[in-house]
């Protein structure tokens, strides 16, 4: 499933392509997605412009005068600019048309969804309860640490519990809890203020290098240009059981928490509590 980095390559690549453009177009060739899509959206949308391409959690908005549209890519969805007149391939299910080119979105098994909020889209049931966004200036180690007393669930289901906060999927956990020295089963409640610090840091310094190199090529993922990623090229600890670890040399691990896979290091990720 495209995470964070993934969403926000992709909104960072048709930004500039479709804010400020009119939608001439809305083409739905089927509506039957993760949530059906809104048979009166054409109606809502055809001859308004885009005013903003925005970002909440791992959903897309395309901020209108009116409202938002709320795009979810799914587990192997894309959206990305195409001339408008390209054909259409069988999982191409919704067109947003701007003239000579179109917002594309792909999605092969359609856990995708495209739905509508008039007004903020903050109130949408979507949204409304999803805790706080990594980027932003106020997630840090202070608020990491007052955010974990008394938890004694493993931290990484703490990073990964989007009430808490959004966007760190199972890649990017995994990747920031090995930067950090922590292990992945470590009691969230357990970490003191600087090993908070220094987890924090590595959750922004990870998503933030993750963006740079255009998210994580899983399955078909592409960004809004239709180039791949390649941050997992730069992977310490995901997916690489049996691999000499990058920092010491011993053979990262594996081993299954609430039905996902962790990759960790024994020797760099020592277990405390």
């Amino acid at each position: 499933m495209p995470e964070l980095p993934e969403v926000e390559t992709t909104r960072r690549g048709i930004r500039p392509h479709v804010e400020g453009r009119t939608l001439s177009a809305l083409v739905v060739r089927n509506a039957s997605l993760r949530l059906p899509v809104p048979a009166d959206l054409p109606e809502l949308l055809v001859g308004h412009a885009v005013q903003t391409v925005g970002r909440r959690a791992k959903y897309l908005l395309l901020g209108f005068e009116h409202g938002s549209v709320i795009v979810h890519l799914g587990m192997s969805g894309s959206l990305r600019v195409v001339p408008a007149a390209l054909p259409p391939d069988k999982h191409d299910h919704v067109d947003f048309v701007f003239g000579e080119i179109a917002l594309r979105l792909r999605d092969p098994r359609r856990f995708g969804l495209v739905v509508w909020q008039a007004g903020d889209a903050a109130f949408h049931p979507l949204l409304a309860s999803l805790g706080l966004e990594p980027l932003d200036d106020g997630f840090d180690g202070a608020w990491l640490f007052r955010a974990t007393r008394g938890l004694r669930q493993p931290i990484k289901h703490t990073l990964m519990d989007a009430h808490r906060v959004v966007g760190v999927g199972n890649i990017y956990a995994s990747e920031s809890l090995f930067r950090a020295r922590i292990h992945p089963l470590e009691p969230a409640g357990a970490l003191g203020r600087q090993r908070c610090e220094r987890l924090a840091a590595s959750v922004r310094e990870t998503l933030a290098e993750a963006i740079a190199a255009g998210g994580s090529t899983l399955r078909d993922f592409v960004g809004g240009d239709g180039r791949p990623g390649y941050f997992q090229q730069q992977y310490f600890a995901y997916g690489r059981e049996g691999e000499p670890c990058r920092v010491c040399g011993t053979p990262v691990r594996r081993f299954v928490t609430a039905q996902r896979s962790t990759w960790f290091c024994p020797r760099c990720q020592v277990r405390r509590g």
